[in-house]
């Protein structure tokens, strides 16, 4: 009998990818969650905060590989130290964390944020493994379809995005879980580079919409460091399959 393998985010987009393969390689699971829910379909739900660390003692338990996916907007840093804290005093074995590309170049809070969440596993003791990625398409239609909704559309230019497909995400990250610690890996990013522009004229012509869009340019070192590509990864690591192109006329369709 295997230890259970904690997953954090387990009930978000990427964790909808990641849980189900971690099952058919035979793994039990155990997700956090913000409230309580019944055991289901062989998965284990654990109430947690992950702010305080309220309920996570118990869910650690006998947990040897904890799976980090969960993030928001601001805190990201706090619940890593709250994750490894407990984690330390479980005995876990093998943290793998999911980054974003651009943590230690975009001058950016949210990219900050997470570089010291990075820190503080790399920190722990506890051996890890890191896998940082680009925005996937998930995020990228999202954000479109907010933008669509503008009567007009803005377009910074010199934004340059290189979405990746968050199956792919999960099947490394399910990799890694499954391997020993390996640190940080190659970056994961999509096939291809698309200026904002031509992401957002794709997804209003998919959905039959038409709005003019407005050229704007982006002040600041933020503006800076998106016109010089530090989002992007663009040699020396790892490229996904699956293209926007593919993702959009899925989504369509469904």
């Amino acid at each position: 009998m295997t230890a259970p393998i904690l997953v954090t985010g387990g009930t978000g987009t990427l964790g909808g990818h990641v849980v189900p393969l971690l099952q058919q390689a035979g793994h039990d699971v155990r997700i956090l969650a913000r409230k309580p829910r019944e055991s289901a379909n062989g998965i284990e739900y654990f109430a947690v905060d992950l702010m305080t660390g309220e309920g996570i003692d118990a869910a650690l338990r006998g947990v040897e590989t904890v799976l980090h996916l969960a993030g928001s907007n601001k805190g990201d840093d706090k619940v890593a130290r709250t994750l490894v804290d407990a984690a330390k005093k479980a005995g876990v074995r093998h943290i793998v964390y999911i980054s974003v590309i651009g943590t230690d170049t975009m001058p950016l809070g949210w990219f900050k944020t997470q570089l010291e969440a990075e820190r503080i596993i790399i920190d722990s003791g506890i051996p890890w493994s890191m896998l940082r990625a680009a925005q996937f398409h998930d995020i990228v239609w999202m954000m479109a379809q907010k933008m669509a909704k503008m009567p007009v559309v803005p377009a910074p230019g010199g934004l340059q995005f290189q979405p990746v497909d968050s199956r792919e995400v999960a099947a490394r990250l399910v990799e890694l879980t499954l391997g020993e610690p390996a640190g940080r890996v190659p970056d994961l990013a999509g096939p291809k580079v698309y200026p904002l522009g031509d992401l957002l004229r794709s997804y209003l012509a998919a959905q039959g919409k038409r709005r003019p869009m407005l050229p704007v340019r982006m002040p600041g070192k933020a503006g800076k460091a998106y016109r010089a590509g530090q989002n992007l990864a663009l040699k020396g690591n790892d490229v996904g399959k699956r293209t926007w192109e593919e993702f959009l006329a899925e989504r369509v369709a469904a």
